[in-house]
């Protein structure tokens, strides 16, 4: 209760902030009474959505919109807020010198001055979260990257891979939107199609409207795929180790009726020519103590020679190069906790490219690649985020998602289709 009557103060004291912005461009009590009345239903529909939710109900969206219409409401006038105190804090100096001066104060035209520039530049946000909420979520976008290996067999040179992640189906609305961007992934015409994790966000019943949708990805020599954080149950059922089963046992059987081959600590040979190179596919994993942590690379490579090409499915990126954890007691008894040697990095057998997801680049930032320009708030929280990154000669391409995740939308970090080409050799200065 505590929190919900401190986020109250803080919304209001914003509110009543960036209300100062209106009253000094109009005085119209019925533009003051559509401020109020807008609010107060925002912040309404947000508490009624979350206030009761319960572990164990669907995240619908219901959730997200009332989410998604907080944000479009109260960011813009956090942009108010910045102007408004930067205003104030140089009316009350100049005030005070001028006073000190002796000299007559005026201040009106630059307060209406100063609030005109605040609301314009609030309305850039609230733009561009509209647009994430209505047609950002589907925009796709097709990122190709070559990659090349001294060590991949010569049959293999120019294999191509599409990845995909996180797709988030209890949150999926458009099927017709959807549709289009498994075409896309379709028109690559990729050697393989691999999956890394989060169909649903807590039940595997959320794909039950979607299977006829996510059957149609083809690819030549098959589809892979591995769990995600949400694909378990736990979001659902908590610790509940029967209900988490039984939730699982559904997941394998959702891959398999869209036709995946879903790897749970396996490893998969593609033989081309005689010669071959190996998917593997781990559990979850990830630095943070709140997901279930079952992937075993021992368990994924324990049919694996030395001096193979392996390419790795593992969820969360941080599994990558993660420092080695204290596990107490309680994590070494726990059923989803398994006990693995070492990061990817640092793995005894070679893994010369890891695929993961997971982060969703938090389905917010700015990415200007011709500015070198590319950043999100995720990044503080995993500084493997998104886009190619190679660590110790092993390469790790973080996906930005497929679909999304509580927010309706994506605003400046798009669902991307990940296409990756495999090539023999050094690549050319």
């Amino acid at each position: 209760m505590l929190r919900w009557i401190l986020l109250f103060i803080l919304i209001f004291l914003l509110d009543f902030y960036a209300f100062q912005v209106v009253r000094t461009l109009t005085k119209s009590s019925w533009i003051y009474l559509i401020y109020w009345v807008l609010s107060i239903l925002v912040v309404g529909n947000f508490t009624y959505y979350y206030y009761n939710f319960v572990r164990g109900e669907s995240f619908t969206h219901g959730h997200g919109y009332a989410l998604a219409f907080l944000i479009m409401l109260f960011l813009p006038k956090a942009f108010m807020l910045l102007f408004m105190l930067g205003e104030d804090l140089v009316r009350g100096v100049s005030y005070g010198i001028q006073k000190l001066s002796g000299n007559e104060v005026h201040f009106k035209g630059r307060r209406e001055f100063v609030s005109k520039l605040a609301l314009g530049v609030a309305a850039i946000p609230f733009a561009s979260f509209l647009h994430g909420i209505t047609r950002g979520k589907y925009n796709f976008q097709v990122i190709k990257h070559q990659l090349f290996f001294e060590d991949l067999p010569d049959a293999f040179d120019g294999y191509t891979i599409t990845q995909i992640s996180d797709i988030h189906s209890g949150s999926l609305e458009s099927k017709s939107e959807i549709a289009e961007g498994i075409d896309l992934v379709n028109r690559q015409n990729s050697d393989l199609i691999l999956f890394t994790g989060d169909i649903v966000n807590s039940k595997a019943e959320e794909m039950t409207g979607w299977l006829s949708v996510f059957d149609k990805f083809e690819a030549k020599d098959g589809k892979f795929s591995v769990l995600g954080n949400h694909d378990y149950g736990y979001y659902a059922y908590g610790g509940d180790i029967e209900l988490n089963r039984h939730n699982q046992m559904k997941m394998e059987e959702v891959h398999k009726r869209i036709g995946f081959d879903l790897l749970l600590n396996e490893s998969r040979r593609i033989e081309k020519n005689g010669q071959h190179i190996n998917i593997l596919g781990v559990e979850n994993w990830g630095a943070s103590r709140h997901f279930p942590k079952r992937g075993s690379l021992k368990e994924a490579t324990k049919t694996i020679g030395e001096n193979e090409f392996n390419i790795l499915m593992s969820h969360d990126p941080s599994h990558f190069d993660y420092e080695k954890m204290e596990l107490n007691t309680d994590d070494i008894n726990n059923h989803d906790i398994v006990i693995d040697e070492t990061n990817v990095i640092n793995f005894g057998k070679d893994i010369q490219l890891t695929l993961a997801g997971h982060t969703h680049g938090m389905q917010f930032g700015i990415e200007l690649p011709a500015l070198g320009i590319k950043w999100s708030p995720v990044k503080y929280r995993y500084p493997k985020w998104a886009g190619l990154y190679k660590v110790a000669g092993k390469y790790l391409y973080v996906n930005r998602g497929f679909g999304y995740l509580a927010f309706p939308g994506r605003v400046g970090i798009w669902p991307e289709i990940t296409v990756i080409e495999l090539k023999k050799g050094k690549k050319e200065a």
